[in-house]
């Protein structure tokens, strides 16, 4: 996205002498996206930023997905894929369990404690929601403090890793693209400004702060790549001889940075609004929308839930994180949950939830969405954590009933 940003020490023109105080020049490197034709930012390193003196592979975790099949919409309960007791020992990027994925997006989760390695995930950009907790992500443009509610935009290659606050869990939802994730286009101008019409701005974004230098020899850094294993991924941990956050300056449209939820403005309306209004990023054959607490429709006749619908062209994926969910009245599904509504299916609310909604002034929950325009498949967390019944709650009873 344009918006520039600088920090710490660079040269007054772009590709020329840089050099630190003794006289010895800084190792430029540009970081951009397709090729050198999108955004990208520069970076000055004391260390040659290519240089390498070990590797081995990292047996990345279980990444393969079955299909759903039989089609069926899903509730899957996240909290029970982590005990209670053991957090303080996982971290945030080796711990990570696969829920749902397809050639686009991968969706994980994962509760952690413990300090993650450093990390570069070289095959997409990432989307992490806070769902709770707090801490820091550390990375080579600076440092991005981070809690409940935030999400943190990690482009390709970025080189961070995550410290968790270490008090209570840090729980994290994993979106993972095989692209790159930015705001919508139409929230845009053609010169990347957002629009008066969008839901939140630049004013709304947190940028990386101080940079930091760490003077350290042979550093790992654990690599997701392109290879032959399942969805196409394969691992690699680098041995660096010097720490790579080694930068005293950097300036460009392309780092990571946070974005709250609860500062996303809700377009409302006298009848009820369709999802895009709710929209907050978008990566190739997907969107991230969001939905938070608001006023509902106020026409006299309304139905504040939503009208049931067909999902045609995707597969959609709420995770519910706080307040009530008046459509989901009767379901069991709850803070920690997930409902798939894949494309083939028509969905709705509970049929109970119509008749109570009518009347509210005001909707008090807050969920993250994914829609894919690929069906999605369950990963290992996804098929451990199905409650195995959700599919026969409109009607009241199932098959052996």
């Amino acid at each position: 996205m344009a918006h520039y940003q600088r920090a710490g020490n660079i040269p007054a023109k772009r590709h020329t002498q840089h050099r630190d105080p003794g006289g010895n020049l800084y190792y430029e490197e540009l970081m951009g996206e397709e090729g050198f034709s999108s955004d990208s930012s520069l970076l000055y390193h004391r260390h040659v930023p290519s240089a390498i003196v070990d590797a081995r592979a990292w047996d990345l975790p279980d990444l393969a997905t079955v299909a759903n099949q039989p089609l069926l919409p899903r509730h899957l309960r996240l909290h029970e894929l982590f005990g209670d007791q053991d957090w303080k020992s996982r971290d945030a990027v080796r711990d990570r369990r696969l829920v749902l994925g397809n050639a686009d997006v991968r969706i994980a989760y994962v509760v952690a404690g413990e300090a993650s390695p450093l990390y570069r995930n070289a095959t997409g950009d990432e989307c992490v929601y806070v769902e709770s907790g707090g801490g820091t992500v550390e990375t080579i443009f600076g440092d991005l403090e981070v809690g409940f509610g935030d999400y943190v935009i990690i482009p390709r290659a970025t080189t961070h890793r995550w410290v968790p606050a270490g008090h209570e869990p840090l729980r994290l939802y994993v979106i993972e693209a095989n692209s790159h994730i930015a705001p919508p286009k139409r929230y845009l101008s053609r010169y990347g400004q957002f629009l008066e019409h969008s839901p939140y701005c630049e004013r709304d974004l947190r940028t990386p702060g101080d940079l930091r230098t760490v003077d350290a020899q042979d550093v790992e850094v654990y690599i997701k790549h392109r290879g032959d294993g399942p969805a196409g991924l394969a691992g690699t941990v680098h041995v660096l001889p010097d720490h790579p956050f080694d930068v005293v300056g950097w300036d460009g449209c392309l780092y990571p940075y946070a974005f709250n939820i609860a500062d996303f403005e809700p377009i409302t309306g006298r009848v009820h609004q369709p999802p895009p209004v709710h929209q907050v990023f978008e990566g190739t054959n997907f969107v991230v929308c969001n939905f938070v607490p608001r006023k509902v429709d106020y026409h006299p006749l309304s139905v504040p839930v939503p009208y049931y619908h067909s999902n045609v062209d995707s597969d959609e994926v709420m995770f519910y994180v706080g307040g009530d969910y008046e459509a989901r009245k009767g379901s069991g599904i709850n803070v920690g949950s997930i409902s798939l509504h894949p494309g083939g299916y028509s969905h709705g609310p509970q049929p109970s939830a119509i008749e109570a909604s009518l009347g509210a002034e005001r909707f008090d929950e807050l969920a993250v969405m994914v829609d894919t325009f690929r069906p999605l498949g369950l990963g290992e967390a996804g098929r451990a954590c199905d409650d195995g019944k959700y599919a026969w709650t409109w009607a009241g009873r199932g098959p052996n009933t």
